[in-house]
């Protein structure tokens, strides 16, 4: 395992507490542009997902393909849309993304492992 997205995603959901309090204006507007642009229109919520992943790729951004991924997982993605959304951060990011595509499948799979365990009753 290269990192661990689920510890990432939970570490960085308490950093970004702090920048919510420190800034509630700017994050409730970010929340806002988060919400509409998210919202299912001509594009569903699943492929918008696949589409913030493949930019989190292209931009190398951990947290942003921690928490997208494990949005992909929650809408259904399966492995072969994460693997051909990758191919399309691949091509746009060249080889830089080729490092961050691997780490985005590492995630999703640990997201779909982390969901099937709580859907295992115990």
């Amino acid at each position: 395992m290269h990192k661990n997205w689920i510890d990432l995603t939970s570490e960085l959901s308490v950093a970004l507490r702090e920048v919510r309090t420190g800034a509630p204006d700017v994050m409730k507007g970010f929340s806002a542009i988060a919400q509409a642009a998210l919202k299912a229109n001509a594009l569903d919520t699943k492929t918008k997902e696949l589409i913030a992943l493949a930019i989190s790729v292209a931009t190398r951004c951990d947290g942003c393909i921690g928490f997208h991924a494990e949005a992909a997982v929650k809408q259904g993605a399966t492995r072969d849309e994460i693997m051909e959304t990758m191919g399309m951060a691949i091509y746009m990011g060249a080889g830089p993304s080729v490092m961050y595509a691997a780490q985005a499948v590492e995630a999703y799979d640990q997201f779909v492992k982390k969901k099937a365990a709580a859907a295992t009753p115990a």
